[in-house]
């Protein structure tokens, strides 16, 4: 037996074992209900398959099935096993087969030249859609959690249908030629904000198809933007930079205090939406290696990942990322135009609530500020703003390296060293998908990007945008207790304008003890 039968075998009888496994639960499911509610009709047929020593053929699957919920939201006064067969009337249904009976997804073109040619991304379990899925997860990302214990609780009716009338963008983002290049967009959908416009007749024959990209409008608000513009940084041209209106004082009469600024921003939401075979070419391993990885490293959250290998799209239940345009929106694929961009990955403690321990926040507010001044020579500013708290490893870890680190001395040259001994790794951003946000916006060269990172910077010139000039973040800018942070980057190779980082130098950087943050 050749090598490639050898491994089709073993594959085929580890479906006939899940298969078995889900006949098992199957029928305890059966006699549970069979004893409060009567017979039913199982799912899986209950005669037993015997892998046989030669290649075996491919066994009849079951018919999918999914019953319609029965209500909107479950009635007052029912017992939680009368809603969850109000909800779910019909079988659970584990994970389904390529070969099944009754399967029949939509043909799903990733890099096709247009919308349509493309087709709509389905993942919704509804019985309008089930057989017709050709996308593996839930829209929302990790927020989909809500969205089940919303319906568990009767609060949202699981059949609800979105109404998208005049949700439409109020800003432009135009097909793009990268639209139509799979090796360039293999993390979102590029044509995520125009679900409900260009898949409107597949949305009226039933199929649950919907935006994972919002466009929108709006001003930001910041007292950081209000001290700058009061000392002359930022001009207010009544355009770009608004004089705020007066407030009110706490007795509802106006106030006579300064008012500030507003800064006119355009802004997108997109959810992840990954192809798997180019997230995986990306990452330079195999399509199965990462289906594998991320069903077992999810708990087994998706089994489709390993008996679905005919479906390439997978929702993952991760963060999105929110991009803010300062100027005209149609300068951003305009070559002729100055572009300043920041790629800025999520800090809760800094960017919201001022921590001094990093300059995640000193950074974004003066990336803010020259994306603002580009906009005002006629150019254009971007800001794209990762979820990926603590590096991609998570606020709990995060706080843990904190607690190693003021433990230990806080010293820079302890820094990376201090993360991989909680979490293994110093970094699991791993930035080769951050390029395809740029790529959808039709960026085709950025003249100055703030930034420090190597990883960033040379994962967007590979992905083909050349960067003109990267600056970092002024020094008088950088919070004393961070220096430990931006010493040891500087050390480690990252782009630095200024200082010079020895190996001895870090020693002698430390950062604030634990006991002089206590008053």
């Amino acid at each position: 037996m050749s090598t490639s039968d050898a491994v089709l075998t073993q594959i085929l009888a580890q479906l006939n074992t899940l298969q078995l496994q889900q006949q098992t639960i199957q029928a305890k499911l059966d006699a549970i209900s069979n004893t409060s509610q009567g017979p039913t009709t199982p799912l899986e047929p209950t005669h037993s398959r015997t892998p046989s020593k030669e290649l075996p053929a491919a066994s009849p699957k079951p018919a999918l099935t999914s019953s319609e919920p029965r209500i909107g939201s479950p009635p007052a006064r029912t017992t939680d096993k009368e809603r969850e067969k109000l909800l779910y009337p019909g079988r659970v249904n584990l994970t389904t087969y390529p070969d099944q009976h009754g399967i029949t997804p939509c043909p799903l073109h990733w890099g096709a030249p247009d919308a349509l040619a493309r087709g709509p991304i389905i993942c919704s379990r509804l019985p309008s859609s089930i057989k017709h899925r050709n996308a593996i997860g839930a829209h929302s990302g990790s927020y989909s959690i809500y969205r089940a214990l919303s319906i568990a609780m009767g609060a949202l009716s699981p059949s609800h249908k979105p109404d998208y009338a005049k949700t439409e963008p109020p800003v432009n983002i135009p097909p793009q030629p990268a639209w139509s290049d799979p090796s360039k967009i293999v993390s979102l959908d590029p044509y995520g904000h125009l679900v409900p416009t260009v898949f409107a007749k597949q949305i009226q024959d039933g199929l649950d198809a919907r935006p994972s990209i919002a466009v929108t409008k709006a001003h930001l608000k910041m007292s950081e933007l209000d001290e700058c513009a009061r000392s002359g940084e930022l001009q207010v041209d009544g355009k770009i930079v608004l004089k705020s209106p007066p407030g009110v004082n706490p007795d509802g009469s106006p106030s006579t205090n300064e008012s500030g600024v507003e800064v006119f921003v355009s802004k997108a939401a997109v959810e992840p939406v990954w192809y798997l075979p180019g997230v995986a070419e990306r990452f330079g391993i195999s399509e199965s290696l990462l289906r594998r990885a991320l069903f077992e490293d999810t708990g087994g959250m998706y089994p489709e990942l390993i008996t679905r290998p005919d479906i390439k799209v997978f929702l993952p239940p991760i963060g999105g990322l929110t991009v803010y345009i300062f100027g005209n929106p149609a300068y951003v694929s305009d070559e002729s135009k100055e572009l300043t961009l920041r790629v800025h990955d999520e800090c809760n403690g800094s960017d919201v609530f001022g921590s001094d321990i990093c300059t995640c926040k000193p950074y974004l507010t003066y990336a803010i500020v020259e994306c603002i001044r580009c906009a005002q020579r006629g150019g254009v500013g971007v800001v794209v703003y990762f979820r990926k708290e603590g590096r991609a490893l998570g606020e709990v870890t995060k706080y843990l390296v904190y607690n190693l680190r003021k433990r230990g001395g806080d010293r820079a040259d302890r820094y990376f060293k201090s993360t991989e001994m909680i979490a293994g790794v110093k970094d699991m951003r791993f930035q080769a998908l951050m390029p395809d946000v740029l790529h959808w916006l039709g960026v085709r060269k950025v003249d100055a990007m703030v930034s420090m990172s190597d990883m960033k910077y040379e994962a967007i010139v590979k992905s083909g945008i050349p960067i003109l000039r990267r600056y970092d973040i002024p020094d008088h800018l950088i919070p004393p207790d961070s220096r430990v942070e931006i010493d040891a980057k500087i050390a480690a190779g990252y782009f630095s304008s200024g200082k010079r980082v020895t190996e001895e130098d870090l020693s002698r950087t430390v950062g604030r003890a634990w006991e002089e943050m206590e008053h």
